[in-house]
């Protein structure tokens, strides 16, 4: 019986229609391959074009340019909307800032407990955020760790300053940048400089997909120790600006790790409203998350809500999956 069923199929295959059927099913096969060969991965992109989608609806409030990335880190899945472009990254280049100072730490070229002289020369302009500034008008000497504390928490601008200064300026942010794997960041400028021209801080810039590679980074503890990377987690879940933001429409118990960024306003638009961080999902996996608001027409309240309601559309597309 086998014989027959063998030239069966021969004689199948020779047929033209069905030649067309077999090349049809050969080609479908490998592009599922490509997605990854399953029904998860499938439904994984499905998912993530839908809350692209979704994130295309509530960008226009902003009445600027909108960028976003996500991704779950215990499974990959991600999602961008306009993700390899530049924004302007005013606070959240503060991140890198303090996780190349942390590596100093590590190195032992630095100690967490080392007096740091701050003086009236290392304050930013009055007008641009600086508690340090406020709290010691005529300047003064405080612990590394609480100038890490003044530039994460609290988004301190001379604090920030001081820290880059003590690494040898930007440069060596961006080589510790690539040293860990992260491009897509350029810092370039201190607080003070952007704060002399409007156009410098353009010159500062991230990607939405960098941005949640260096969250990722963070996460996984690259380039840092586990006490190091610990207490910078800690320092950017206690940070107090931008609550409107990510934090917005989230369940109030939800962890997030984040960092904030805000521009200044001229001629009605605001250059830069940010914020970027890891939340704490439910099941207790990990959804990066990066939303950038670039030159935008619209009021605080709105720009925070913008970036409130793409953080919500991630959470309720990735939270259960």
């Amino acid at each position: 019986m086998n014989p027959p069923k063998r030239r069966s199929r021969a004689r199948l295959c020779q047929r033209p229609e069905m030649k067309v059927v077999l090349l049809f099913l050969i080609v479908l096969a490998q592009s599922f391959l490509a997605r990854g060969g399953t029904a998860g991965s499938l439904a994984t992109r499905d998912n993530a074009h839908s809350l692209v989608s979704t994130w295309e609806k509530i960008a226009p409030v902003a009445r600027g340019r909108v960028g976003a990335a996500a991704m779950l880190l215990e499974s990959g899945e991600s999602a961008e909307l306009n993700g390899d472009d530049h924004f302007v990254m005013h606070s959240v280049y503060k991140v890198p800032i303090a996780m190349a100072v942390l590596q100093r730490v590590d190195k032992g070229e630095l100690k967490l407990e080392k007096m740091v002289k701050i003086e009236k020369k290392d304050f930013v302009r009055k007008g641009m955020g600086s508690p340090l500034r406020d709290q010691y008008p005529e300047g003064t000497q405080l612990p590394l760790t609480e100038l890490l504390r003044y530039a994460v928490s609290e988004s301190d601008g001379s604090a920030s300053d001081v820290l880059m200064n003590l690494i040898g300026g930007a440069g060596s942010v961006m080589a510790f940048l690539k040293e860990i794997g992260v491009s897509g960041i350029n810092v370039v400028n201190m607080e003070k400089e952007i704060g002399r021209d409007w156009q410098t801080q353009y010159e500062n810039w991230a990607t939405p997909k960098a941005a949640v590679q260096l969250l990722a980074a963070l996460e996984a503890g690259h380039g840092l120790s586990v006490e190091n990377r610990t207490l910078l987690l800690k320092l950017m879940t206690e940070s107090t600006p931008g609550a409107r933001r990510i934090k917005g429409q989230l369940p109030a118990e939800t962890i997030v790790v984040h960092k904030t960024g805000t521009g200044g306003t001229r001629d009605g638009i605001t250059s830069a409203t940010n914020d970027i961080g890891i939340i704490t999902l439910p099941d207790g996996k990990h959804l990066v998350l990066a939303v950038f608001v670039t030159d935008s027409a619209a009021g605080d309240a709105e720009r925070d809500d913008v970036i409130a309601r793409i953080a919500k559309a991630a959470w309720d597309a990735l939270a259960k999956r």
